[in-house]
């Protein structure tokens, strides 16, 4: 367990559940680490918070109970850092109706957009689906007709997989749904060498991601490949190396954009951490301002008027605009990138707009209108 605190005689306690060990501590690592420094720079405004932080061990089963031990015995009035979406499914809906705020710094499951929104939840990333609609939009933008698409059987992936079908106007040249967790691709990479695609759009976050950009660059297959952010974001660029290079990818984020509070992120958080900061670390660094922004308004033992407060969303973001939907969910702009090399390191630079002010698919079913 890692525990920060800050001096004061009645903190706000935080609880981050998020992935530390295992094949996706990188995104928690990384989630964890934006989100603390965002506490440190804000100084006075943070003097009353106090962050508990524990490893769900990608495990839904471990999840639940960290939550539990939070809420019951450690007694947290704010939960947040889940990074995998079918532990946010097993944790989320029982502690907002126990009158917990959820932020998510990561995981947007559909079910938790649509009917099953809550006035306690808000995401601070992105629905879900967001960052694959965009793919799908940038496929058609480069010209890709038949692509194949593959992404882990949970509900992110399937998520994924929706989102980059409800914007791509080609014709799908395979669909598949692996394991989670699966490290071995040589399989699907046959299918999708025979299948005639003329590019493959993969959502695999983590260890995942990097095993089959590998896997599927030294298979030589010609095929050029496209996917969200996640599959090429800076906690896995440097182990995929030059296979990346060129890849074209969406984000809301990226550390060339160009804006006061993005340029000071990356720089700070290359000075404390010495690398740049991936996807995962910007969001668990607004995620983080969003709070404080909201406790330097109202009392979280004044849960409707730090709901407020929350959804005011009054804090400089490092993606630039930013602002809450009806469901909570992010109204943004999400970007195309493309992997290059700067200075010996791999990293993303933006090179157009794939989709702008883009709001998620299941706000009109939220009952929070």
């Amino acid at each position: 367990m890692l525990t920060a605190t800050t001096a004061a005689a009645e903190p706000v306690k935080i609880g981050m559940i998020t992935t530390l060990s295992g094949g996706g501590a990188g995104l928690g690592i990384d989630v964890r680490d934006g989100f603390m420094l965002a506490l440190s720079q804000a100084g006075e405004a943070a003097a009353e918070i106090e962050v508990i932080a524990e490893d769900d061990q990608q495990a839904p089963e471990v999840a639940v109970q960290l939550s539990d031990k939070l809420i019951q015995s450690d007694q947290v009035d704010i939960l947040t850092g889940i990074i995998f979406s079918n532990l946010a499914m097993a944790v989320v809906p029982a502690a907002v109706a126990q009158g917990k705020f959820y932020l998510s710094p990561n995981a947007g499951p559909s079910q938790l957009a649509g009917a099953g929104c809550h006035e306690n939840y808000f995401n601070v990333a992105w629905q879900n689906d967001n960052l694959h609609e965009a793919a799908g939009a940038h496929a058609n933008d480069i010209g890709y007709v038949k692509t194949f698409i593959l992404a882990p059987n949970y509900p992110a992936g399937t998520d994924a997989l929706n989102g980059f079908k409800r914007f791509y106007e080609g014709e799908l040249a395979g669909e598949l749904y692996t394991k989670l967790g699966q490290t071995d691709f040589a399989a699907e990479i046959a299918q999708i060498k025979a299948s005639g695609a003329d590019s493959v759009f993969f959502f695999q976050p983590g260890g995942m991601g990097i095993a089959f950009a590998k896997q599927f660059a030294n298979a030589e297959t010609g095929i050029p490949m496209i996917g969200p952010g996640f599959s090429f974001s800076q906690d896995i660029l440097a182990a995929v190396g030059e296979a990346a290079l060129g890849v074209h990818n969406t984000a809301q984020w990226s550390p060339d954009l160009d804006n006061a509070a993005n340029l000071a992120f990356v720089e700070s958080f290359q000075a404390e951490y010495g690398r740049l900061p991936s996807l995962y670390a910007s969001q668990g660094f607004d995620t983080a301002n969003l709070i404080v922004s909201a406790l330097g308004k109202a009392s979280v033992a004044d849960p409707d008027a730090f709901r407020a407060a929350l959804k005011e969303a009054d804090f400089a973001s490092v993606r630039g605009d930013f602002r809450f939907g009806p469901n909570h969910h992010p109204i943004q702009d999400i970007y195309a990138r493309e992997v290059v090399e700067k200075d010996g390191v791999f990293t993303n630079r933006i090179v157009g707009v794939a989709l702008e002010d883009h709001a998620d698919a299941y706000a009109a079913d939220c009952p929070m209108q």
